[in-house]
């Protein structure tokens, strides 16, 4: 008996230790919004400062990611460093650089100007389901998280994880546990109508703020005893501020956002803490306030301090709870540097798998970074063809696995595309135009298109064009082209207008061309031609005029801007060979043979916000006075002091040097988009013969402008001047120059 006794009681003493070791399990619930997110970090901060360690964590929208993050392993002070380092405003932006667009695309562009996402297929017009793609921010987040696997359940991060999202079918929330961490930051904060709904196993999910935008519950039931809860959701606003359509939509969120809170703050007892940083007065969309937030989340954290010092635990048991973490962290990292055993496409579209691996460019075998991931993924998106572009990584029996999904566009495969076009020189009428396509794509099996064109407004034009791929990797094609086209044929003396002409001009042309790079293309074809010119108040009848001949054309184009370039370079060079018959000439007519050059340049390089471009122009014939398809010069930047193309004759140089500053950036703070000043220095003339062709006729003239360049191409405000005094005021908006 007495020994039973004995043996219970030295049980107890020994149980009783281990019992008062248990400690409470902590969990940390983020809430959504936006910029104001980074007040998280600040309370991660505080938490670490003392000696809290966070044994499971979750969170809506901007708080997936930090918490996301958090994760990982990464300390505090390691997620402000990724959070504070990335360009948060161009994940808001789908938009391809133009730099590494394809030729052809870069040709589209310029043209269609109005970045429309709209097309047509089975009767019906389609739209994309968001504004935005979400292509920039997936990389963005992956950026962020590194290279690293998808998880069969986030228990098995070094802190066990969760995010929220909605079900965009039946509003409710969706507890993401699983899969990829990239996907589950992303679905958590896609912003209905804003960016395209995430589907994950065949749920469509937006932000989680809808359904729970502060998800106390989902922390709970992961096990936590007690709640650190940090609430940045944005407050009602008052009647006066709800001005606008804006403000009325913001509200109607924070409705939702405010009403899912409320119902979680129910939620917590006693025990629990409740953070509100003082963050009202935030913008969610600027991003610029993320230190503000983030010292506002440390002083909320640190009022907090009486209740949350209660749960600090000895610094020798803290430091074990950190090693402990780092080496889970490590361990889910270390897979990161493993080289790529398989790559797998996921293709969801008509582009050729050659085509897709030859712009992704990696290998097996190849240990990949996420620099290099993110770049192949660009390579691939920027092809023009994809909704989305995402990779993957899997670990398989014999290593890592790679799988690419490309998606196709959902609201093609035929498209729409918009331009608009205005110039003024305050002298003379404006030139408004207005441009439409529609095209219809994947008509072939290596990739056919059928674009039809109308031009309305200062120029008309209808222009209908076949494009043909010849082989599934799209390097050789072959295009054929009818063209009818009635501009004003405007004729100058000494910068004045003295008589304007209808040129009215049917034209088909035919070639066969080599992308030689993805920047560039040769093209040989062959081009016939049909007109007349037309003044009913000058003129007792048309002059007709008609030719045929060949081409070739070489182009290059790697410029990130067709109007305000800071980088790149553009080079394009024509050659014709016409027999051209010109009624206008003489009584019987005329005809011959003419060979025609036109060569271009345009180049561009940057010194932080300085940027300097070069351009240089040239055009010659073999027979004076054989053409109509005279070279033009004069307007803006073109010999600037002059009307558009004023100078018309058979022989052309041009050259001009620019410099512009961007002042919007480096001294406004502008960040969504540019505002240069510029200066140019012009020179150069037109001929009529080359025997009369002489440097000393050169006209030289300079301008000075404000632009900028936007999502619709450039607007610019200018003003030039010839030292043989000419002048000219100059006004653009969409009009490429």
């Amino acid at each position: 008996m007495m020994r039973q006794l004995f043996a219970s009681c030295l049980l107890c003493l020994l149980i009783t230790p281990l019992i008062a070791a248990e400690r409470p399990k902590i969990g940390v619930v983020l809430s959504g919004g936006g910029a104001k997110g980074a007040a998280h970090v600040g309370v991660l901060k505080v938490l670490e400062e003392h000696n809290i360690p966070v044994d499971y964590i979750a969170g809506t929208s901007i708080g997936a990611y930090v918490a996301g993050m958090y994760s990982l392993g990464y300390s505090a002070s390691e997620v402000e460093e990724i959070m504070m380092g990335l360009d948060w405003d161009s994940g808001y932006s789908d938009t391809i650089p133009r730099n590494i667009l394809t030729y052809r695309d870069k040709q589209l562009r310029d043209r269609y100007n109005i970045p429309l996402n709209i097309g047509y297929n089975e009767g019906a017009v389609r739209a994309p389901s968001g504004v935005l793609r979400g292509q920039t921010m997936s990389q963005l987040l992956r950026q962020s998280t590194d290279l690293v696997q998808q998880f069969g359940n986030f228990d098995d991060l070094a802190i066990p994880y969760r995010a929220v999202a909605t079900d965009l079918e039946t509003s409710l929330p969706v507890v993401l546990s699983h899969g990829s961490m990239v996907n589950a930051m992303q679905a958590s904060a896609t912003v209905p109508g804003a960016l395209q709904p995430t589907l994950i196993e065949g749920q469509l999910l937006v932000d989680g703020g809808i359904a729970n935008n502060m998800p106390v519950d989902v922390v709970k039931a992961m096990g936590a005893d007690i709640i650190i809860a940090v609430d940045i959701g944005s407050p009602l606003v008052k009647q006066d501020k709800l001005d606008s359509t804006i403000a009325v939509l913001d509200q109607l969120s924070n409705f939702l956002t405010n009403a899912s809170t409320a119902r979680q703050k129910q939620l917590l007892t006693d025990k629990d803490v409740l953070i509100r940083p003082a963050i009202d007065a935030l913008s969610t969309t600027d991003f610029t306030i993320m230190p503000l937030a983030l010292t506002l989340g440390k002083d909320a954290a640190n009022e907090q301090l009486g209740k949350l010092s209660a749960m600090s635990v000895s610094p020798e048991e803290y430091t074990a709870y950190v090693e402990a973490k780092r080496a889970k962290g490590k361990t889910l990292m270390a897979d990161v540097s493993h080289p790529i055993n398989e790559i797998v496409f996921d293709n969801q579209s008509k582009v050729s798998l050659n085509l897709l691996k030859e712009a992704l460019n990696l290998k097996e075998g190849q240990s990949v970074t996420k620099d290099d991931l993110n770049d192949a993924l660009k390579r691939i998106y920027s092809l023009n063809k994809f909704e989305r572009v995402d990779a993957e990584f899997a670990e398989g029996e014999d290593g890592r696995i790679l799988t690419v999904t490309t998606r196709a566009k959902s609201w093609g495969p035929n498209y729409f595309q918009l331009g608009f076009n205005w110039e003024d020189d305050f002298n003379s009428e404006s030139a408004i135009s207005f441009d439409m396509a529609y095209t219809m794509t994947d008509l072939t099996f290596n990739g056919g298109e059928w674009r039809n064109e109308v031009k309305l407004g200062f120029e008309k034009l209808f222009a209908t064009e076949f494009y043909q791929p010849l082989d599934r990797d799209q390097q050789f094609y072959t295009r054929a082209r009818y063209q009818y086209e009635n501009k004003n044929w405007d004729l100058y003396d000494n910068n004045s207008r003295v008589l304007v002409l209808d040129k009215q001009t049917h034209s088909v042309e035919s070639g066969i061309g080599y992308n030689y790079t993805l920047q560039g293309r040769i093209e040989l074809g062959i081009v016939a031609e049909k007109g007349a010119i037309v003044n009913d108040a000058w003129l007792t009848e048309d002059l007709d005029f008609s030719s045929y001949g060949a081409y070739f054309k070489f182009g290059y184009d790697s410029l990130d801007s067709i109007s305000f370039p800071t980088s790149g370079n553009r080079v394009t060079l024509n050659v014709y060979v016409r027999n051209e018959d010109l009624d206008y000439l003489l009584d019987d007519g005329k005809n011959g043979y003419s060979v025609q050059i036109e060569a271009d340049w345009k180049g561009a390089l940057s010194v932080g916000n300085h940027a300097f471009v070069g351009k240089a122009s040239f055009a010659t014939i073999n027979d004076d006075f054989s053409t109509l398809h005279l070279a033009e010069l004069g307007g803006f930047l073109n010999l600037s002091g002059y009307h558009k193309d004023s100078l018309m004759g058979a022989h052309k140089v041009f050259g001009a040097f620019v410099y512009q500053y961007d002042l919007g950036r480096d001294v406004l703070g502008m960040t969504d988009y540019p505002l240069y000043l510029g200066w140019s220095l012009e020179s150069g003339n037109v001929w009529d013969v080359r025997s009369d062709v002489s440097l000393t006729d050169l006209i030289y003239a300079s301008s000075i402008y404000f632009g900028t360049d936007t999502s619709m191409g450039p607007a610019a405000l200018g003003f030039g001047v010839s030292d043989l005094g000419d002048k000219s005021f100059y006004l653009f908006v969409g009009k490429n120059f």
